[in-house]
């Protein structure tokens, strides 16, 4: 059989489109027998350098193409509906400059051409032409359209068929490409197709252009079709019901030679053009070597190493004043290297930007990764910790034996990141910067809810199937197999079988793209002559068509810009100190030796201190009482999964409860900071090179083998280990010894540059929280706006801390949190759903220039009512922010009468009426016209105030929680005397997979009353308390017993038990989280009533007196009721304890209780 080429073939990169994946289309190819292939995906390159690779790996020969979009006429016209798609057409890459013509051509379609389609045309067409062979593509193309055009009925003759129109836009094509242009026949069985197909051979016979065959693929085997379907459907919102006119046939799948062969035996060149074509395209690299972009230096330096050395020396004096010889030694390896791998414009471009954002007021931090170990990075500022100070180890950056880029990744405060991206761009040129593509593709929860939908199975059931798949990125195939339930439902309901069989072809498809978070490119020349690029949503700033892991691959500067909100947060705090107290605080040139800051970790009160949050860190922060630097950075690596197993000794060796012991004494200086404990993967390099002379090249080497189990390298690894210890009278038991320990911990082993400059950003924000605790919580709240849970957790924290936070008010309130001169935190108005920026900017800007608001009208007639509207001051009222106005309460807003109108609008009405007023006496003043008669005072209604309920309700609705109080509040006494466990308890004993028996009370705040597929009841419902959000699902009996309970608003107690996960999650997954399961509910009030039985009040001896005996004998009279009174007589001198039992008073525990707090009296209810 003659060979033939496939050259019109969709992966999935046609995103919706294109079912193949580039693997499994690449190996079918191979399997056919295939010497070639090409790629065409519809106007874009995105799958190219996957295919490419993939082609390479599987010894065939990659055709680099893509289907294009051509208007007929200019690419910038985007009005007409004849502008909105283009033509198809196949352009294929012929050699390396045809590749770049392409490249460009692709990328001036979504740069310049984007209207529905990235379109192209002929001007662009003609001047990008070189290297490039086309084909007129299939019946998209503008040649079949035109024969379809002017050959309307499907049973002409080859004698009639009008090919004149036709030939005459051939002529455009041939001009520009001449004998690389080809008429491309297909034959999927479209009868369109047939007709089409002889008016191309005829216009070949009369013109003398080569035909070439194709099928075009969109799938890899014919039984793909009904995945491809689905796909389509998604592609255009329908279901399966619904796929008329979608034009497929089934035949569009990777089909054999001797398949093509007998579709065109009638015109064989067709099928010998596509080995013509294959054979005229040449082998080409794509991957090449990473080319900087140019750094011009100053004049007076002869190149950028000299200019380097300058920086570095002059720096190097600001960091650390008189160089030791340990540093200029340091200095001298590392420039020395930096020279030799030739890096150095690599740092003075990083130098630069970093340099320019500081000057621009762009918070930068102190590093992140192994950077951090450069010295040289520290000495220019690139870095912020000193890396000869903490044993920071530049070849964990650089291994000075193997050439690799270096990765500097920076973080800049999340508000201003922006700004020096586009410096960048400014200094290189906007064609030579980009953002970096990133593709979502459809997982195994997401296939299951897709494919579902398309199926029409029932919303609650796909629901149900894909919370069967466990979390994490686990393949559908194995999830069938290893999850019973799931298997159950595939093995014994043939409907959900199909599903999940097309839901597993469909699995890894591309679903859409998106832009990298953090990832930049700068180009030395033109990017289109690297990789293809396209117009990212909502930016001017291009992205590359090729991820993040192949633009270095194709010789392209790859950096890391990360927004940090931290940073945002510690500018936001060092502008409220200045604001409040005029004092600058240099946040980068504290000391770390603050034990005020120290007490904060040592307390555990670490709410909004970075990276340490979690209830289980403050738990062995409170433990560790850290009272150094590095027992910050040591939590920090420790903290973490695997390492923390370490951590109760970390703990004990700090505090001398256990020995720490050294195998070596050669060991301690580099182990002491961590108590004899290896935790950083610098101490095992650092080691390595002490004890058995490894270079410094090699002890990276190591770092990676132990950390990777590469065995074959550790393997040989050790044996130099052990003798180069031998070498230096090391005892080989010894030896031996160390090498086993660190192979159980150095996979577990942290990189010690990143945290330190991780656990120093930790430190400066503990330390903003130690001595300006109202400032920097009011940072994190603006820096939080729209995270609900954020934002409670932080005001109760506030609470804690003893800050109180006020609520809105138009009086006080600018855009962002405040802090008054009380030290309160004042809410910030554009946290208030409904209320512009533009509206706060009015409100703050009216204020300032003509005095504070004196009232409701006042207000109204001052502000601007078009940008505070109707809808924004309805907000403003349900949030309260109108409460220091005495004349009005928020129910009153509300209040409406008989004619439907509310009382807002006829404020609004009246405000309205009075600018008008005063407008028109302004005028009458100038024509000296009569006085004109006051407008009489509008009359508030008379309504009662809201409940606490439904206040507390309004405030929730339009800042998502609540202000002025809690739902919660009135049952204070019992959560705290009668709950066992609060919802953090309850996610903690589940993260950390322990056993736990107990009840948490709190709020209902939705339901969910479900039917399964089998047809039982089940139910879900969400409990929130002063911490937290927690979601219960319940089952059976479980259901059956509590659904009464189940309603939005209801106080209860939970009593629940967190559990083992079943066997098969834990066989799926070994560290599952424990789950929890309701065992039954009840009303908090009852269970109150039931449980209650005695309040026992704290009295010191010391106070008691005739007076104090008068107070209680009056507060019990006004609390009577059925509960009894126990006396705790405590005298701390001779620390004895006395409880007397009162038989004259029968009380109400909890409203006494609630008296007794206001008071700051101690007791118990029991």
């Amino acid at each position: 059989m003659t060979q033939f080429t496939h050259l019109h073939v969709h992966t999935n990169y046609s995103i919706l489109d294109g079912q193949a994946s580039v693997e499994k289309i690449v190996s079918r190819a191979k399997e056919l027998g295939m010497e070639a292939l090409a790629i065409t995906d519809h106007g874009s390159m995105y799958g190219v350098f996957e295919f490419y690779s993939e082609c390479k790996k599987q010894g065939i020969k990659p055709i680099i193409g893509c289907e294009v979009y051509i208007t007929s006429g200019s690419r910038h016209s985007k009005s007409s509906r004849e502008d909105r798609s283009g033509y198809h057409l196949i352009l294929l890459a012929k050699n390396k400059l045809g590749y770049e013509n392409l490249s460009k051509l692709v990328s001036i379609g979504h740069t310049e051409g984007f209207y529905y389609t990235p379109r192209i045309d002929f001007e662009v067409l003609e001047k990008y032409s070189e290297g490039l062979i086309a084909s007129s593509a299939c019946l998209g193309g503008e040649i079949p359209q035109e024969i379809m055009r002017k050959n309307n009925a499907l049973d002409i003759n080859d004698e009639n068929i009008e090919i004149e129109s036709a030939i005459e836009i051939c002529q455009k094509y041939t001009n520009i490409f001449g004998e690389d242009f080809y008429l491309e026949l297909q034959d999927h069985g479209r009868p369109e197709q047939h007709y089409v197909n002889k008016a191309l051979i005829k216009i070949s016979e009369k013109t003398g252009i080569p035909l070439v065959a194709t099928n075009d693929t969109h799938f890899v085997r014919k039984e793909d079709y009904e995945a491809h379907t689905v796909l389509i459907c998604l592609n255009t919102n329908r279901d399966i019901d619904d796929v008329d006119g979608m034009h497929y046939t089934g035949n569009e799948y990777l089909r054999s030679a001797k398949e093509m062969y007998e579709l065109f035996y009638h015109v064989p060149v067709a099928l010998e053009n596509t080995q013509q074509i294959a054979h005229k395209v040449e082998e080409f690299q794509l991957k090449r070597d990473v080319a900087l972009p140019n750094f011009e230096i100053p004049e007076g330096f002869s190149d950028q190493q000299e200019y380097l050395e300058h920086i570095t020396w002059e720096g190097a004096k600001d960091r650390w004043g008189e160089c030791s010889d340990e540093i200029k030694e340091r200095l001298n390896f590392e420039l020395e290297t930096i020279k030799r791998m030739g890096f150095p414009g690599y740092f003075l471009i990083v130098w630069d930007f970093i340099k320019k954002a500081r000057e621009m007021g762009v918070r930068v931090g102190p590093g992140r990764g192994s950077a951090a170990g450069s010295a040289v990075a520290y000495a220019i500022g690139i870095t912020g910790v000193d890396p000869i100070k903490y044993q920071l180890l530049f070849e964990r950056f650089l291994n000075p034996e193997r050439i690799s880029m270096p990765d500097v990744d920076i973080d800049f405060d999340d508000i201003n990141r922006d700004k020096v991206l586009e410096y960048v761009i400014n200094k290189y040129g906007r064609e030579k910067v980009a953002q970096i593509v990133t593709f979502g593709t459809m997982g195994a929860k997401s296939v299951i809810r897709d494919v579902s939908r398309i199926l029409k199975v029932p919303l609650q059931e796909a629901d149900r199937l894909a919370k069967l798949v466990p979390d994490g990125q686990q393949k559908l195939e194995n999830v069938i197999k290893e999850v019973p339930d799931l298997k159950f439902e595939y093995d014994s309901k043939p409907e959900i079988k199909k599903m999940l069989d097309l839901a597993l072809s469909l699995e890894g498809t591309v679903r859409s793209t998106g832009v990298h978070a953090c990832g930049v490119i700068i180009a030395p020349d033109e990017l289109t002559k690297f990789v293809p690029i396209a117009r990212a949503k909502d930016s001017e700033i291009p992205v590359t068509q090729f991820e993040g892991n192949i633009v270095e691959g194709v010789g392209l500067l790859k950096m890391d810009f990360l927004g940090l909100k931290t940073l945002s947060i510690i500018n936001d705090s060092l502008e409220n100190i200045k604001k409040r107290h005029n004092i600058d605080v240099d946040i980068d040139n504290i000391g770390l030796n603050d034990q005020e800051t120290f007490d904060i970790f040592a307390k555990g009160n670490t709410t909004a201190i970075f990276q340490f949050e979690s209830e289980g860190m403050k738990k062995h922060l409170q433990e560790l009482k850290p009272t150094k630097f590095e027992d910050i950075i040591a939590m920090s690596a420790l903290y973490r999964p695997g390492p923390m197993k370490y951590i109760p000794d970390f703990i004990n060796r700090k505090h001398g409860k256990e020995t720490i012991k050294y195998d070596l004494p050669e060991m301690e200086d580099v182990l002491k900071d961590t108590y004899g404990i290896t935790v950083y993967q610098e101490q095992v390099m650092i080691l390595s090179q002490r004890l058995a002379n490894f270079t410094r090249g090699e002890a990276d080497t190591l770092r990676k083998a132990i950390g990777k189990k590469l065995i074959d390298t550790m393997n040989e690894m050790k044996s130099k280990f052990v003798e180069g210890c031998q070498s230096n009278n090391i005892d080989t038991v010894k030896a031996e010894k160390i090498w086993h320990d660190w192979e159980a911990f150095a996979e577990y082993a942290f990189n010690k540059s990143h945290s330190t400059c991780y656990s120093l950003i930790a430190y400066q924000t503990a330390y903003l929280k130690a001595h300006y605790k109202a400032e920097f919580m009011a940072a994190n709240l603006t820096n939080n706006l729209g995270k609900i849970d954020e934002i409670s957790k932080l005001i109760d924290d506030c609470r804690r801390n003893g800050i109180e936070v006020l609520g809105p008010d138009v009086i006080e309130s600018e855009m962002k949190f405040t802090v008054n001169n009380n030290g309160q935190i004042r809410f910030g108005l554009a946290a208030i759903k409904g209320v512009g920026e533009a509206a706060v900017e009015n409100i703050v800007q009216e204020r300032n220039e003509n005095g504070p608001f004196t009232g409701i009208i006042d207000f109204l007639t001052r502000v601007n009512l078009r940008s505070c509207n109707k809808r924004c001051i309805e907000s403003l009222a349900k949030a309260g922010a109108f409460d220091s106005f005495e004349e009005i309460h928020r129910a009153q807003f509300f209040h409406t009468e008989d004619n439907d109108t509310n009382f807002l609008e006829k404020l609004i009405r009246y405000a309205g009426n009075l600018n008008e007023n005063k407008n028109s006496q302004q005028i009458s003043l100038f024509d000296l016209g009569d006085e004109e008669d006051a407008m009489p005072e509008i009359e508030f209604p008379k309504c009662n105030k809201w409940s606490n309920i439904v206040q507390l309700k309004h405030e929730q609705d339009v800042t998502g929680f609540y202000i002025s109080g809690h739902p919660l509040d009135d049952y204070k006494l019992a959560i705290r005397f009668f709950s066992r466990f609060r919802i953090p308890h309850i996610k903690h004993a589940m993260a950390t997979r322990r056993n736990i028996i107990g009840n948490v009370s709190g709020i209902i705040t939705s339901t969910q009353h479900l039917l399964s597929s089998k047809g039982t009841n089940y139910g879900r419902f969400e409990l929130e308390d002063y911490d937290d959000k927690i979601e219960f699902t319940l089952f059976g009996n479980d259901y059956q017993n509590v659904k009464n309970f189940l309603e939005e608003g209801k106080i209860v107690s939970v009593n629940f038990s967190v559990v083992s996960p079943p066997r098969w999650k834990l066989e799926n997954n070994p560290t599952a989280e424990h789950e929890v399961k309701v065992e039954s509910i009840e009303l908090l009030s009852e269970l109150v009533d039931k449980k209650c039985k005695i309040i026992e009040i704290d009295i010191h001896s010391d106070s008691v007196n005739i007076d104090l005996i008068k107070w209680y004998n009056a507060l019990f009279k006004r609390h009577n009721g059925p509960h009894s009174v126990l006396f705790n007589l405590v005298n701390k001198e001779k620390e004895y304890h006395i409880v007397l039992k009162s038989n004259n008073y029968s009380v109400n525990a909890v409203s006494l209780g609630e008296e007794l707090d206001k008071n700051n009296i101690s007791f118990k209810l029991k």
